[in-house]
């Protein structure tokens, strides 16, 4: 619901001829809660891996308590046999003396009674030590399995990033090497398309070549449903000299970065609660402005593809 509000706002600005204080501030307030969702969901990211070298090392645990009860029960199997050979032993004896005296036998009932005592406390022992294998057998292949299932869903996800940008890669390789980049890194996708490609000078009229990228990058994403997608506007730290309908580069970035989503609503396909604008002004820079190449490098649009994380949050939540 936000991401619509924000999506209204920013298009009511498109088509005023002027941008007031108030809007500005609506837009720097709305982007700032945007961007803590986006630190949100790296958060939740790292903790989701913090949590399965958790669950690794909880593993790992209940394998060596595995091994040493597994030892326990089979040193009191060890005593068990041995006294039961004993106990046997003794009922041999006890049968030949039984014949020579009612002393002796007295004796002997009473060791056979004590060994039937001990025999019985041993196969308590054992059973109970039986039992408590078996409970931490059966936690030790549950914790295994929901391990197995998170690391799973963990590799599909970084499978599908890779995938996604390979697929983007391949959609816009006739945009190579004019201005336009895309890469992999954290488990997100990174589109970096420079304003050369995109707009003239001062403007936010996305041109010829630009859209046509826009909309190769819309195709693949309409064919991802599950991706969020956050597009940044940036600028050079030069400040604005345009008309009057701007307020300076943070407002240039935004109305740069909105140009962007409206061209992808083009696309049918493209759920638009899965778009957020953003404009970040010259704040974000990728290289040092103090060269033309830098400031070429800075003005730019970002556009980064994120996995959603409900699935893996679930099977945490499980754990």
């Amino acid at each position: 619901m936000i991401k619509k509000i924000v999506f209204i706002i920013v298009i009511s600005i498109g088509m005023t001829s002027c941008v007031t204080s108030k809007v500005y501030k609506d837009l720097e307030s709305k982007y700032a809660s945007l961007k803590r969702k986006n630190r949100s969901i790296e958060d939740q990211m790292a903790a989701m891996q913090k949590e399965n070298e958790a669950d690794k090392d909880a593993l790992k645990k209940l394998k060596v308590d595995y091994e040493k009860t597994l030892a326990e029960r089979n040193e009191l199997q060890s005593q068990y046999d041995a006294t039961q050979a004993n106990y046997k032993n003794l009922k041999r004896s006890y049968d030949a003396l039984e014949k020579n005296s009612a002393a002796a036998l007295a004796a002997n009932t009473k060791k056979n009674r004590e060994l039937l005592r001990q025999l019985e406390e041993k196969e308590s022992a054992l059973a109970k030590e039986r039992n408590r294998l078996d409970t931490l057998q059966r936690d030790l292949d549950a914790r295994s399995q929901r391990v197995d299932e998170l690391e799973g869903l963990i590799a599909a996800k970084d499978a599908k990033m890779q995938a996604l940008k390979n697929a983007i890669s391949k959609a816009l390789r006739n945009f190579e090497g004019k201005g336009l980049t895309v890469e992999e890194r954290n488990g997100k996708v990174y589109i970096s398309m420079e304003n050369k490609l995109l707009f003239e000078s001062g403007s936010w009229a996305v041109g010829t070549q630009g859209s046509k990228a826009v909309k190769q990058l819309g195709k693949v994403l309409g064919n991802n449903p599950d991706i969020a997608v956050l597009i940044e506007g940036h600028t050079d730290d030069d400040p604005y000299a345009g008309n009057t309908q701007l307020s300076g580069n943070w407002d240039l970035s935004t109305k740069r970065a909105t140009a962007i989503v409206n061209i992808l609503l083009e696309n049918k396909q493209i759920d638009p609660q899965n778009l957020t604008a953003a404009g970040r002004g010259e704040f974000a820079p990728v290289a040092s402005n103090d060269t033309n190449q830098g400031k070429s490098k800075n003005r730019r649009i970002e556009v980064i593809l994120t996995p959603k994380l409900d699935e893996i949050s679930k099977l945490l939540n499980d754990i």
